[in-house]
């Protein structure tokens, strides 16, 4: 079975408040992509990575490749939504079963990127996820908490890679009704077929915020 990671790096991370697609920010001296992109060039499993770029960004991208792994990247011009850059992704990709991954989330772990392999070969369909553990309400249209308590149970937190079969993943984003889908997941749920879940991990964090950043640096200089 042959196995491709895409990344996804087409954002422009306007919560992070820079200047530069938040992607390039260095992480403990390494750009944020670079790290993100050596975690699956490191992974046995995967066979071919494909990197999504902003238009205009794909020579910044490639000059960030982190060192023996150029010969096994490719770099595809990525879309205005979400679900166009996955699937752009997914059009260039040639394994059997594709990992659609947040470029900033840098820490991944080649134990989560086998459980999202594992169960998107066995399903077709695979996230990782975490339990929700914090007390959720609702807010109304004033900014006031509304009285209610959200059931915690069953509530979770969706991380990436998100794992499909390359053929179901390709013909859900293509047929997407809503091209601002909130995960490639999404595409899949949308026309009926189940996603199984893994567990997910803690320090798989997305760097969205300055905030963010700070964590994935505490989170490196006490090995993750």
């Amino acid at each position: 079975m042959r196995v491709s990671a895409i990344i996804v790096a087409a954002g422009r991370g306007v919560r992070m408040g820079a200047a530069e697609n938040k992607v390039f920010l260095p992480l403990d001296g390494t750009p944020i992509l670079t790290r993100t992109i050596a975690a699956f060039a490191s992974a046995p499993r995967v066979s071919e990575i494909v990197v999504v770029a902003r238009e205009g960004e794909e020579e910044k991208v490639a000059s960030l490749l982190p060192p023996g792994a150029a010969g096994r990247v490719r770099i595809v011009q990525g879309g205005a939504e979400r679900r166009d850059s996955s699937l752009a992704g997914v059009r260039a990709a040639t394994g059997d079963v594709v990992l659609i991954h947040d470029g900033a989330r840098p820490l991944v772990s080649a134990g989560l990127i086998d459980r999202v392999i594992d169960g998107a070969a066995a399903h077709g369909a695979c996230v990782p996820t975490l339990a929700a553990v914090d007390t959720v309400r609702r807010v109304d249209r004033s900014g006031f908490l509304a009285p209610a308590i959200v059931e915690r149970a069953g509530l979770v937190n969706i991380q990436t890679p998100q794992g499909f079969r390359t053929d179901l993943i390709r013909r859900c984003l293509a047929d997407a009704v809503d091209p601002a889908l909130p995960d490639d997941a999404a595409a899949v749920l949308a026309v009926g077929i189940p996603v199984v879940t893994v567990t997910g991990e803690p320090s798989n964090l997305k760097v969205t915020t300055a905030a963010d950043l700070a964590l994935a640096e505490a989170l490196l200089a006490r090995g993750g």
